[in-house]
């Protein structure tokens, strides 16, 4: 999350690659030229080499070089570090300064000032205003690359207020490229003793930047850092500011500390004039996020307080396709709209790492698995996407990997270290999953018991996880506010009823819930809820309509691009067809038995049970339990009634079928 040194340092590899290369001093300097360019234009290199291109290319020096379309760049990009750390400061500064007129000249005060910064040993103050300048235009206008390039040299030679200005674009242009260690230092850098003005105006993105470095939200005193004068520009900083603070707070679940900074920003509202346009679309994207679901409908402008948080409300409304049109418009405008939250930075990396991670997510909520995570891979190149929503992009990675290939691939892997060390995410469910995909299912159901046991702890933003192996184990996981569309919630809901209900409500209910699973759009949705319709039919040896639901859920699962869910389906299907083996391995074959059992019995009821499926007689079970030999028919008899069996060896056949499937 830093810059990489500039120039790159001379490893011992590129050392021994061009060690021996013979250059005459002309050519030298035209490649120490090509390398020190703010740019790759071949005029003013031609200018500065006194030959034309045509010479250029056929000479010695031209099989190092590209030129094309008039520019001009290394065939191996080693050869720039190599010529730059063999040149004394002496050379590289006459070579700067040679630049320098040749930009003057041309009129490109932009590239003057720049070689006659570097062309400086002592420093050269004259120059910052100008790079400073230009820098702020770059960043605001999406090349934050280069804005950092200008900016970093301004702070460099500037002195005074110039010096903190300079500092200001060089942390806003590492906040837009995603270099979050950098912003931090340059922006960190203002305080104590900066300009009151520079200081309210990096005081936003270095609440980002320390979060995304460090995990948390830095604690901050409201008082101290209000602004001291009446201006409105100073209040319009001290209210993006506490807006950026109170989201930051809100994507970590840290509901005291976002109202404080709510208040904040609703007291700067008014003299910052911010009500409508800043205000209220933070007001409601912060509590969006922790799930409240009755929140005014805000209409914002820009990328974040405007489509954002209208897809993600289109999208907890039901309308996915409206969410995803919303995010497309504003991707495919010309010139975005201006965002009050990010003026400036609409396009920047950070905010369309932000996009692309709710693209993706509405992408899974509508069961387009194989999408979404083709989509998601290809923004990770790009963009950012492990920081947006305290890591919820790093979630999504990884259960789409799980959910297509059956394991972690090397972009979930890569995202998941770059986490900042604040940042948890709930591993053991992933370890489920991928245990439960490989037909694993003891260490799958241990491993949701044991998430269960440490709080089922879950993003604030509804992901597919493995519920339905909590429910088949008889654990609840604690609910959570989350936010989810109505379909995700309806198929939740199903699930429990699948998983919950006795066999005599079953009876009642299975063509019920059958025909309400058939209103799923979502096809990953729909293919979980038949998965778990045949596994309760197969534990009931109703093989016809077991095979039938597992193969719509194969087929689903298959639609959605969820290969590996579809690929655990076929093993459970050629299982069934084979009827033999038990499902799940483990010491006591029937423990898997005696965890579903034991939501649907009392403690003493399922004791009874479990000793009578293993043989014991009554008289042997009374002895055992330390009870009378008609309380045991009593509880034997409630057992028969509450798993719909007439007989003992009913019970035993109900029992091991259960182990088997589940």
């Amino acid at each position: 999350m830093s810059a990489l040194p500039s120039p790159l340092p001379l490893v011992p590899a590129i050392a021994r690659r061009f060690d021996g290369l013979d250059l005459d001093e002309r050519d030298r300097l035209l490649l120490l030229a090509v390398a020190v360019c703010l740019d790759d234009a071949l005029d003013p290199l031609i200018e500065f080499d006194g030959r034309s291109a045509v010479e250029i290319a056929g000479g010695p020096v031209g099989e190092r070089l590209t030129l094309h379309a008039g520019r001009v760049r290394f065939v191996d990009a080693r050869l720039a570090i190599w010529v730059r750390a063999t040149t004394c400061a002496a050379g590289t500064a006459g070579v700067h300064t040679r630049l320098s007129v040749i930009f003057d000249r041309c009129g490109d005060q932009v590239g003057a000032d720049w070689h006659r910064a570097r062309a400086s040993l002592e420093g050269s103050p004259e120059t910052a205003p100008e790079l400073t300048r230009i820098a702020r235009r770059l960043v605001t206008a999406g090349h934050a690359d280069r804005a950092l390039v200008l900016a970093r040299e301004a702070a460099e030679h500037a002195t005074g207020p110039e010096r903190d200005e300079a500092r200001l674009i060089a942390g806003s242009s590492s906040l837009s490229a995603g270099l979050m260690a950098d912003a931090a230092a340059w922006l960190g850098s203002l305080y104590p003793r900066g300009v009151e003005r520079c200081r309210l105006e990096a005081l936003g993105g270095l609440f980002v930047a320390q979060a995304f470095t460090s995990g948390v939200v830095p604690h901050a005193d409201l008082r101290t850092m209000r602004p001291r004068t009446g201006e409105r520009d100073d209040w319009r900083s001290w209210a993006r500011a506490a807006a950026f603070a109170a989201f930051l707070c809100a994507e970590r679940g840290e509901r005291r500390e976002m109202r404080a900074w709510l208040d904040a920003l609703r007291d700067a509202a008014m003299p910052a004039g911010a009500e409508r346009e800043l205000r209220d679309p933070i007001v409601a994207l912060s509590w969006l996020i922790l799930g409240e679901r009755d929140i005014e409908q805000v209409a914002g402008r820009g990328p974040l307080t405007g489509g954002m948080l209208e897809a993600l409300q289109a999208g907890m409304d039901g309308d996915i396709d409206r969410g995803l049109q919303l995010l497309a418009e504003d991707d495919t405008a010309v010139a975005p709209e201006t965002d009050p939250l990010v003026p400036g930075y609409e396009r920047s990396p950070v905010v369309r790492a932000y996009r692309a991670v709710v693209e993706v997510l509405l992408l899974v909520w509508r069961g387009d698995i194989g999408l979404a995570r083709a989509r998601l891979v290809h923004a990770a190149l790009a963009f950012p996407v492990a920081l947006p929503f305290a890591g919820l992009g790093v979630v999504l990675a990884r259960r789409l990997d799980l959910a297509v290939l059956g394991e972690l691939g090397p972009f979930a892997r890569a995202l998941t270290t770059s986490l900042p060390v604040g940042v948890r995410i709930d591993v053991l469910v992933d370890r489920a999953i991928r245990s439960f995909l490989a037909g694993e299912f003891d260490d799958a159901a241990c491993t949701i018991r044991l998430w269960v046991d440490l709080g089922s702890p879950q993003t604030a933003i509804a992901v597919p996880g493995l519920d339905e192996l909590a429910l088949l184990a008889g654990d609840r996981p604690d609910p959570v506010v989350q936010i989810e569309p109505p379909e995700m919630a309806r198929a939740e809901r199903l699930r429990t009823r699948i998983a919950t209900a006795d066999d005599r409500q079953w009876r009642s209910e299975r063509e019920e819930v059958h025909e309400a699973a058939r209103t799923l759009h979502s096809p990953f949705a729909r293919a979980r809820v038949e998965s778990m319709l045949g596994t309760r039919h197969a534990i009931r040896d109703d093989h016809v309509a077991a095979r039938i639901h597992f193969q719509y859920a194969e087929r689903l699962f298959e639609l959605s691009g969820a290969t590996a869910w579809a690929r655990a389906i076929r093993n459970r299907l050629d299982r069934l067809d084979a009827r033999e083996g038990s499902v799940v391995p483990a010491a006591d074959p029937l423990s898997v038995c005696r965890r579903a059992w034991s939501f649907s019995l009392t403690a003493r009821e399922l004791e009874v049970a479990m000793r009578a499926v293993n043989g014991a007689g009554n008289r042997d079970i009374a002895g055992a339990l330390h009870l009378s030999v008609r309380t045991v028919e009593v509880h034997l008899g409630r057992v028969f009634t509450k798993l719909d069996v007439r007989s003992r060896v009913e019970l035993t056949v109900l029992a091991h079928h259960t182990a088997r499937h589940l």
